[in-house]
């Protein structure tokens, strides 16, 4: 009986082991198919972006957390994970209409992500006069809503008149009415030239019309922004699913319920 006993519980670290090895390629398995479904949802349906500057306030603030989604105008090399130069132009490709909130990368650096609304398709005329936006002729109506103080991410006060502005809209799509902000109609950016936007680009401005730089900066300076290819575009900006104020440094954690733009969660981007 001893001997059995001890036949018996000699096969013992074999089956614990290979319990364990097995434990280890399902964990291990787990991960790959996580992080496989991770990527393609980013490539293909929605991709996290955050708010860094003031230049599409009142619409967005800085901190704001938007879900953007990458199948509204088809998918470019930027749509997926570090730009791989794999092919040109775009697949299932779509129009963006006038009035979208989208994010792109910037011409001078395609690094680097912008967010501003498109104000401008192919074939449209733009200019800005005496502050007032026009719009193939026609000055793109709005109405006051009083006057507004924002915050910009250096934490400066800026005073300024909000508007309801009425974009017409495009592609069968119906006026778009959003929100801008006006701080002066004075310099430059508010007279312009007239821009007539060429085929397989797109026309873009910030809401914060006086603390944008945007497509109405056309030259060589670095921060310069002009027309936009339509192969830049990454996707529509949808929903806010996050809103952090950010006035008190990370750390602080006592301050986090209070620094949260409760109000803003789940808010969709018009």
């Amino acid at each position: 009986m001893p001997m059995d006993d001890n036949k018996t519980f000699s096969s013992s670290p074999k089956a614990g082991t290979s319990r364990r090895e097995g434990g280890l390629l399902e964990l291990l398995r787990t991960i790959v198919i996580a992080g496989v479904l991770a990527i393609s949802v980013r490539t293909v349906l929605f991709e996290p972006f955050n708010i860094p500057s003031a230049s599409m306030i009142p619409t967005l603030q800085v901190g704001d957390y938007v879900w953007v989604a990458k199948y509204s105008y088809g998918y470019s090399r930027f749509s997926l994970p570090g730009s791989p130069n794999l092919f040109e132009g775009r697949i299932f490709n779509s129009l963006p209409h006038r009035g979208d909130v989208a994010v792109f990368r910037f011409t001078k650096d395609t690094s680097i992500d912008y967010i501003k609304r498109i104000v401008g398709l192919p074939g449209d005329v733009i200019q800005m006069r005496m502050g007032r936006l026009y719009l193939n002729g026609q000055e793109v109506p709005r109405e006051p809503e009083g006057e507004y103080v924002a915050i910009d991410e250096h934490r400066t006060h800026m005073e300024g008149d909000r508007y309801r502005e009425i974009l017409p809209g495009s592609g069968g799509h119906g006026p778009v009415a959003h929100d801008i902000l006006k701080l002066t109609d004075e310099g430059g950016k508010n007279d312009t030239p007239e821009y007539v936007v060429p085929p397989g680009y797109f026309f873009a401005m910030g809401d914060n019309r006086d603390d944008s730089a945007d497509s109405r900066f056309m030259g060589d300076e670095p921060q310069d922004l002009g027309f936009v290819p339509m192969e830049n575009l990454v996707g529509q900006a949808k929903w806010i699913f996050m809103s952090v104020d950010g006035a008190h440094p990370f750390w602080q954690f006592w301050y986090w319920p209070a620094e949260i733009r409760w109000n803003r969660l789940f808010m969709g981007v018009r």
